[in-house]
């Protein structure tokens, strides 16, 4: 039996940290004009580019209702649009518009903002530290959900 290179307890104290400082961002920036799973919902599309309602609720992760959910809230707001699936025309993908990049980089600028004051109380060295874990957390964050486990 593998034994885990971390354990729980110490994944948690991280799992913590990461939701404080969200909050904490996510409450001093833009106020409701777009909800947080609908900011995630553009980034990704701004990353990947068009991608199907199935593939965003992997990506989120969300159950797929969800993602639908987010996806009309951000038509409605003509900050993404459907166009069909150039491989399988039954099918849609949905694209980001040129609003929904605007809001998209407002809201991360006003984070990272936020985000570089704070950062600017603490040490030069942990300040770097924390720089340096931006590509190691997204490549978390794209991992696939292992079998079993619910969006």
């Amino acid at each position: 039996m593998n034994e885990r290179a971390v354990h729980t307890d110490e994944a948690l104290d991280v799992v913590i940290a990461m939701h404080r400082l969200m909050r904490r961002l996510r409450r001093s920036g833009h106020g409701g004009a777009v909800h947080p799973t609908q900011l995630i919902v553009l980034a990704l599309l701004t990353q990947y580019g068009p991608l199907r309602i199935g593939e965003i609720a992997r990506r989120v992760p969300c159950s797929q209702p969800t993602a639908t959910t987010a996806v009309a809230g951000l038509l409605a707001g003509g900050y993404v649009d459907r166009r069909a699936d150039p491989t399988d025309g039954r099918a849609t993908q949905v694209l980001i518009t040129e609003a929904g990049g605007e809001i998209l980089r407002s809201f991360a600028r006003a984070q990272a903002e936020v985000l570089a004051g704070l950062m600017s109380a603490i040490p030069a060295d942990q300040a770097k530290l924390l720089l340096s874990t931006a590509p190691v957390l997204g490549h978390l964050a794209d991992l696939p959900a292992p079998p079993g486990d619910a969006p």
